[in-house]
C-alpha cells in the first residue's frame, strides 16, 4: 500500500468526563491500546490505519477519571509482532497491568516466558483484517500457537465477527487453552441474537471454554449512541455465562474513520448499567472475572 495513502486515525478524548457510574474497588479494564509515541515505534507497512499517539500517561488519566484500579492492555495491529510499545507502557504505568501479546508462529519457550514475566497473559488473533473465507479460521496456526503457550495457562484472543463462523463451537472447542472474543462477538446488531454464529458463541461460553469482552458498542450497533441495541446481545451473554465475561473502554477506539462522533469513555463506562443492571454481577465481571482471567490475584 502506498504509504501516503493509509488514513491516519482521529485522536480520543483526552479531557474525558466523570462517568456516572461508579466503579468497584480493584476494576479492571480488560481492552485498551497504547499508540506511540510515533517517533520511537514505528507501524507495520501492512497496516490498514495509522494511528496517533495516545501514550500511556493519556490512557492513566483517562483510568483515573473513570475510577479504575487496573487494565489490560492489547497489541494493536499496526505494530504486528513487534510489542514494544505496549511492553515499555506497561513498565512506565503506575498501575498494575496485563496484557495481549501477538507472537509469531514459530516464537520460542525463552521468548514467551520472558512476555509471561512482563504480564502477558494471551496471545492475539486478528481474523478480521486478514484475508479469510466467511467460516474459515487458520486453525493450523490456532493449534501451533495454543499448543506453545498452554504451559504458560495463557489464552488466545480473537478480534472475528462469529458470525461468519456458524460452527466456531466445533472448531474451537478441543484447543489445549481458553478463548477470548472482543466486542460481544463482533456481530452487528441487525443479525440480531439469534444469528448463528452468535449462538455457537453462546454454546462455548456455556461449556465453560471461552470468555467475552464487553467491548465497543459503536463497532457493532446500527443505532446511535447510547447505542441501545447492543443490550440484547449483552443479555444474551450474561444469561449465558456471568462467570466468563469481562468489560473494556477499548480505547483510543482506533478506525480508520468514524460515521459517528469519536466515542465518549464516560458513555461507553455507563452503558454498563444497563448490560449489567445487578451491581453484584457487574462487580464480578469487573473484577472478579477480569482478575481470574488474567492472572492479576485478588
Amino acid at each position: 500500500m502506498n504509504q501516503h495513502a493509509i488514513p491516519r486515525c482521529m485522536p480520543p478524548d483526552f479531557m474525558p468526563r466523570k462517568p456516572d457510574i461508579t466503579f468497584p474497588a480493584a476494576a479492571i479494564d480488560c481492552h485498551a491500546h497504547v499508540c506511540g509515541p510515533e517517533k520511537l515505534y514505528d507501524c507495520i507497512a501492512e497496516r490498514i490505519y495509522t494511528p496517533c499517539d495516545a501514550l500511556v500517561t493519556d490512557y492513566e488519566h483517562l483510568l483515573d477519571v473513570l475510577g479504575i484500579a487496573r487494565a489490560v492492555l492489547v497489541q494493536p495491529s499496526f505494530y504486528g509482532a513487534d510489542n514494544a510499545a505496549m511492553l515499555a507502557a506497561m513498565r512506565a504505568a503506575r498501575r498494575p497491568m496485563r496484557a495481549v501479546a501477538v507472537v509469531k508462529d514459530d516464537v520460542g519457550e525463552r521468548a514467551l516466558q520472558d512476555l509471561h514475566d512482563a504480564g502477558v497473559r494471551g496471545v492475539r488473533f486478528n481474523v478480521v483484517d486478514v484475508a479469510h473465507g466467511k467460516g474459515e479460521l487458520p486453525m493450523d496456526r490456532i493449534r501451533n500457537i495454543a499448543r506453545r503457550i498452554a504451559p504458560f495457562g495463557w489464552h488466545i484472543e480473537f478480534l472475528m465477527h462469529v458470525d461468519e463462523c456458524p460452527e466456531l463451537d466445533r472448531m474451537l472447542g478441543d484447543l489445549p487453552v481458553d478463548v477470548v472474543f472482543g466486542h460481544l462477538g463482533y456481530v452487528r446488531t441487525d443479525k440480531g441474537v439469534g444469528d448463528p454464529g452468535f449462538q455457537a458463541l453462546l454454546r462455548l461460553l456455556k461449556g465453560g471454554r471461552a470468555w467475552v469482552k464487553l467491548t465497543a458498542p459503536y463497532r457493532i450497533s446500527t443505532a446511535p449512541p447510547p447505542h441501545a441495541d447492543t443490550t440484547a446481545f449483552a443479555h444474551a451473554l450474561l444469561a449465558a455465562a456471568p462467570a466468563r465475561l469481562v468489560w473494556g473502554t477499548d480505547w483510543p477506539h482506533v478506525k480508520a474513520s468514524w460515521s459517528i462522533p469519536m466515542p465518549k469513555d464516560a458513555d461507553i463506562a455507563d452503558l454498563l448499567m444497563t448490560w449489567v443492571p445487578d451491581a453484584a454481577l457487574r462487580r464480578q465481571v469487573l473484577v472478579d472475572n477480569a482478575a481470574s482471567l488474567y492472572d492479576f490475584g485478588a
